[in-house]
């Protein structure tokens, strides 16, 4: 199927197909210079698969976003490794599930009694390879902007998981006193320093923008990996008085139209300095949208679920690749891909060595620069924490027996809502035919079930489950 004016009507029923051009070489040259491409990832937090322009979206504008999109590639079956921040963060820049590294579950600051050991003591351990470790042997400048959050210790902040420079919140902008007075002030960490205590959050999506530009600017001449992870959309939302009242939608339509602001100043500044075409640039996002909070939380569009869920809603999220002369421009695949794909594709563009221990993510160069290319997933899994909730082998997606919870009543205005736990039966879905997984048909199809059960008993047995340790996971990071 190939890609026209009609596009974003057949995103949003997520069902249009990949439309490219074959290739040749993978690595860039600019003006003539052998100097490697530059990569900058853009990663939100909590930003719904709807909620982008060319997704869908409603009640606010995406401009520069949207002017990514036509000059790249949108993804409409992109998925992240986890529901819910820490171990989402975790899988983008190592390249592994969660479990393999250790990290399945959102860590918190000290304070309140419930967070005491694993949630306020771990971290990414220092045997893991960062993106920014693997790319600053190959003389990469990096910056990490924005939120980290894998593990708030010195030991496991940015600049000693490869990052040259860091600025930003070490974790979610809702763990402060304002939530719970046992939380501590919350940090604005310049390198491993707190520089500030309770910054104004109205001013942090400008402030990381300005530094992302700095960085960019300074780093004309040699190569450079920049990660811009946003504070935003995570609930309490924030935006700069520019962009208050801005959209139809509210305050949620504001912060993200401050963000695609956030967008374009990035691109404006590869383009000044004539690094545009020489720089892989990625949009996508850490998992779905925190509808309990309503009017504060994005749209999931035609999925089930939600984050904190392991049903589409949850994982899947809105990406956009674009690199000029490299991606072909105005096109969308619809073949699955994950967050953990990104290290092994920077890998082989940039000529990076991976790490030596197991990653499970794949080089998805086929996908986004040749015609023909296929998702290179045999079987993906889906946790949520230790716990294997879901298997996915091609349109085939089974859940496996477990609870999970559901808006009954979302909240308005920065108020969260009320859940309702529910229990989901095995259940066998065809996502090609049934998107929003609502059609169960495990009877009609016993040898798939029987399939992806066999799948399930691999995955316990090297990334475990409730219960269960996996062969193959790695020990996470202690203070001590």
């Amino acid at each position: 199927m190939s890609c026209n004016k009609s596009r974003r009507d057949f995103i949003k029923k997520a069902s249009l197909g990949v439309a490219s051009l074959a290739l040749g070489s993978t690595l860039s040259c600019s003006n003539g210079s052998n100097q490697k491409p530059n990569i900058v990832i853009i990663f939100t937090d909590d930003q719904g698969y709807e909620d982008v322009g060319e997704y869908g979206a409603e009640g606010f504008q995406t401009p520069n976003l949207d002017k990514m999109a036509d000059k790249g590639m949108v993804f409409t079956d992109f998925h992240v490794a986890a529901p819910v921040c820490t171990p989402s963060r975790a899988a983008l820049l190592t390249g592994c599930y969660p479990q393999r590294v250790g990290l399945q579950g959102v860590l918190f600051p000290e304070g309140p009694e419930w967070t005491k050991g694993y949630k306020s003591q771990a971290g990414i351990n220092q045997n893991e390879i960062t993106i920014a470790e693997m790319l600053k042997k190959e003389g990469y400048s990096t910056s990490c902007i924005g939120k980290w959050h894998l593990g708030h210790h010195k030991k496991f902040l940015p600049p000693n998981h490869g990052f040259d420079e860091y600025f930003g919140l070490p974790y979610s902008n809702d763990m402060r006193p304002e939530n719970n007075e046992a939380y501590p002030a919350l940090p604005l960490i310049e390198g491993t320093e707190v520089i500030e205590k309770n910054p104004d959050q109205s001013k942090l999506t400008r402030r990381y923008t300005k530094r992302a530009v700095d960085f960019i600017n300074r780093n004309q001449e040699s190569p450079f990996f920049l990660y811009l992870a946003h504070t935003m959309p995570h609930v309490p939302l924030y935006c700069s008085d520019r962009f208050k009242g801005s959209s139809e939608q509210g305050m949620y339509g504001d912060v993200i139209q401050e963000i695609d602001w956030s967008v374009g100043k990035v691109i404006e500044a590869l383009k000044k300095n004539g690094l545009d075409d020489n720089t892989l640039v990625i949009f996508t996002s850490d998992n779905g949208p925190w509808t309990v909070y309503g009017n504060h939380a994005g749209s999931v569009g035609p999925l089930r679920g939600c984050k904190q869920t392991t049903f589409e809603g949850g994982l899947r999220v809105p990406c956009i690749m674009k690199w000029p002369g490299k991606i072909p421009a105005n096109t969308v695949c619809e073949e699955l891909a994950t967050t953990m794909d990104i290290l092994p594709t920077v890998s082989k563009i940039t000529g990076a060595q991976l790490p030596q221990h197991k990653i499970d993510g794949h080089d998805i160069r086929s996908l986004i620069f040749n015609k023909e290319g296929e998702s290179p997933y045999e079987v993906f899994y889906f946790y949520d924490g230790k716990e294997l909730k879901a298997v996915r082998k091609g349109k085939w997606k089974l859940h496996l027996k477990h609870e999970y919870r559901g808006v009954k009543e979302p909240g308005m205005n920065g108020k969260k809502g009320e859940y309702f736990n529910k229990t989901i039966n095995r259940s066998l879905f065809n996502l090609e035919e049934d998107i929003d997984e609502n059609k169960d048909v495990s009877q009609e199809n016993p040898q798939i079930v029987q399939e992806l059960l066999e799948y399930a008993k691999k995955a316990r047995k090297e990334l475990g489950d409730i219960n269960i340790e996996g062969d193959g996971v790695r020990p996470y990071g202690k203070v001590n």
